[in-house]
């Protein structure tokens, strides 16, 4: 394979404003192209290791960041197509791609010439002379190498390559096999199972089943953005309870895509690696270089959380009992009871309804709202593209400028759920900004929203607006990167930092002024009134015992699952005692139960770090208050503060250093629990 023969629309993006030209690339030109960036790769890093002039940061370090651009881009694409709009090619692609990747970095890491440059610079990094910056690029390029094994010998090494190669095919299946589940379960109704059912969620169920050629049917998938409102809202307890356990099931189906073999697999290895790698156990390994540094600190944090979380959601379960016993249901409260009561009771207590708040909640509002807190914040400005072909016709695209009026970054928003698309929401960086290479960012975000019939306008909850900030607030962090090195770009920084900027920019939509701009109803223009919005605003801590306890579980097991040293042959009864030993409420399950845990099983980056959710929320709720004891949300002194110091910076300081340049001082939790309504 020469690379001639590579599709030059893989690796020459030429498209308007740098960007790829989709059109012209089919699936199976993916393949070629990875390979040969593999190849063009490795001998690219000979090239640096065969340098006869001794070690220097430039010769080695920025050698190395000017390379793989063939792979990057061809890796990125791929995986773009391979989230958002996969198929059986493009699956298949995955499952013999994933440890060819890993193989790949196991053939970096044996190159001895290259990794002894690099260890020679560490070691002698305090004579170099070197930026701050500079100084956490050497860091990250050692601890990256010697996590890959450049530091072993002979069979050691050879065992790291081996488990790193299964591990990455493991994953890969692991997502797969919870999108196939996922993917093929629906369950049809007609006009007598919608009983309880906002019309909004009628119309969308409608839009499901017509996309599946079942007009005059209603769908319920396993589509968070479906199944969701449906265990909220159904007065039908029997199609619930189907609903709720084939939800919960995903990935736990007998056959070929159950995911538990993969599981016991998963751990047993990534324990191997530790070891090999000198770490006491998985999390160890994963914790080294983060804020949290050790897993102690972790499950401090954890634990201070989990026993208020559960009284909490034992009072919760109490009032969800009582009611039910006064509507003449004796039955034992289930998960599939839980959502429908807890919502009676949020009606009754707060006195407005989801179809209250969604006529408010229009997407393209939504979408402008979050453009313009990033004007007000960081002087950014939006606009729309209409003839860049991307990956799907559904995907969006924007060009973002700075104050100045130049360009600054593109932005990709893809917002509807499709079979074809994994679940979830996310952020991608398609491009990297770097000063070295003279590139500017390309950032997508991905959502899974109930796509409207067509002709019709989209309208969201109040939670599916917050996950749209949240999200947008990954895409900032990636769009305002300031930085020189494409490898400390944007979010390129610890897994319990790059949650701050998502999670605090969520604060922002529920700005009074924010609101009152863009949350218009869709047929008057007004805005949504101050006693509604008072009435939301006040509910957002309304079941919250059942919402940390979800939260906290998923934690807990992820943390004990990698912290454990023996072979778990029954990852599933690991599961469960742990569960009954911390005393799980019965009715709540975890938010991500082991099977179809993608965060730490489908690859492992959130592996021994789920946790960072909430550590990134203990600095998230302090941030934001910086504001709110400044008396103005948008003050001027404290924004710039946040962009130099957390949007732009990437991963050029040390968080803490990040988060004290901006807050002065580093947060105890008080803010994030008084913010959950726990203490």
């Amino acid at each position: 394979m020469t690379e001639q023969t590579i599709n030059p629309a893989i690796t020459t993006w030429d498209g308007p404003f740098g960007m790829p030209r989709f059109d012209a690339i089919k699936d199976e030109d993916f393949g070629p192209a990875m390979r040969e960036g593999f190849k063009v790769d490795l001998a690219q890093a000979e090239e640096i290791a065969g340098n006869p002039d001794a070690p220097t940061f430039e010769n080695t370090i920025e050698a190395l960041e000017r390379t793989g651009e063939i792979l990057s881009r061809a890796a990125t694409l791929f995986f773009v197509k391979a989230g958002n709009d996969t198929n059986a090619t493009i699956q298949k692609l995955e499952r013999e791609f994933s440890p060819l990747f890993a193989r790949h970095a196991g053939e970096m890491a044996k190159n001895k010439k290259l990794f002894q440059r690099i260890d020679t610079l560490w070691n002698k990094r305090g004579e170099l002379g070197l930026s701050v910056e500079q100084t956490q690029l050497l860091k990250k390029y050692h601890r990256n190498f010697v996590r890959m094994g450049a530091a072993l010998e002979g069979e050691e090494q050879q065992k790291l390559i081996a488990v790193n190669e299964k591990l990455a095919a493991l994953g890969t299946q692991f997502g797969q096999n919870v999108l196939k589940d996922e993917a093929e379960w629906v369950m049809y109704l007609g006009e007598d199972d919608l009983s309880g059912l906002p019309a909004s969620l009628k119309d969308a169920m409608a839009s499901e089943a017509t996309s599946r050629e079942k007009d005059g049917q209603y769908a319920v998938t396993l589509s968070r953005s479906l199944v969701s409102p449906f265990l909220t809202h159904s007065d039908r307890r029997d199609l619930r309870e189907k609903a709720y356990k084939a939800w919960i099931a995903r990935g736990e189906n007998d056959g070929e895509s159950d995911n538990r073999p993969i599981i016991t697999q998963t751990l047993k290895l990534r324990a191997q690696r530790a070891k090999l790698l000198g770490h006491e156990n998985f999390a160890a390994l994963k914790l080294d270089g983060t804020m949290a540094k050790t897993p102690q600190a972790v499950n401090e944090l954890l634990e201070t959380v989990w026993e208020k979380a559960k009284t909490r959601a034992e009072e919760e379960a109490a009032d969800i009992e009582a009611l039910m016993r006064e509507n003449g249901d004796n039955a034992d409260l289930a998960g599939w009871d839980w959502r429908y009561y807890a919502e009676k009771i949020r009606v009754a207590r707060f006195a407005y309804s989801d179809d209250e708040v969604r006529p408010y909640m229009r997407l393209e509002n939504m979408i402008e709202a979050a453009f313009s807190v990033a004007g007000r914040l960081f002087g950014l400005t939006f606009e729309e593209k209409q003839d860049i072909p991307l990956y799907h016709p559904d995907a969006r695209i924007w060009e973002v400028k700075n104050a100045n009026g130049e360009h600054q970054a593109m932005f990709i928003g893809d917002y509807f759920a499709r079979p074809s698309k994994r679940s979830g929401a996310w952020m991608s960086a398609m491009q990297y900004q770097s000063k070295l290479l003279g590139k500017s960012a390309i950032i997508t975000n991905t959502m899974n929203f109930a796509k409207p019939p067509k002709g019709q306008e989209a309208y969201l909850s109040f939670d599916d607006a917050r996950t749209l900030f949240h999200e947008f607030g990954h895409a900032l962090h990636g769009m305002l990167s300031n930085v020189t090195y494409p490898s400390l770009s944007g979010t390129s920084v610890s897994r319990d930092f790059v949650e701050l900027p998502s999670q605090l920019y969520e604060h922002w939509m529920t700005v009074p002024e924010v609101m009152n701009e863009f949350a218009t109803h869709k047929e008057t223009g007004k805005p949504m009134p101050k006693a509604l919005l008072d009435k939301v605003l006040a509910a957002t801590t309304f079941n919250i015992g059942h919402d940390t306890v979800e939260y906290t579980t998923s934690a807990l097991v992820d943390m004990a699952y990698h912290q454990n040293d023996l072979e778990l042959d029954n990852p599933a009864a690991f599961e469960a005692d742990l569960l009954a030993k911390i005393g799980k409420p019965a009715p709540i399950a975890m938010r991500h139960r082991s099977p179809h845990f993608q965060h730490i099983f489908s690859g492992d980056g959130y592996a021994a770090g789920y946790y960072s959710y909430m550590w990134s929320e203990v600095l998230d709720a302090d941030a934001f208050l910086a504001f709110e004891e400044k008396g103005d949300a948008f003050d001027p002194e404290l924004a710039k503060r946040l962009l130099d110091n957390i949007y732009s910076s990437g991963a050029t300081m040390e968080p803490e250093d990040a988060y004290i340049g901006f807050r002065g001082k580093l947060p105890t939790p008080d803010a994030m629990l008084k913010g959950r309504g726990l203490i």
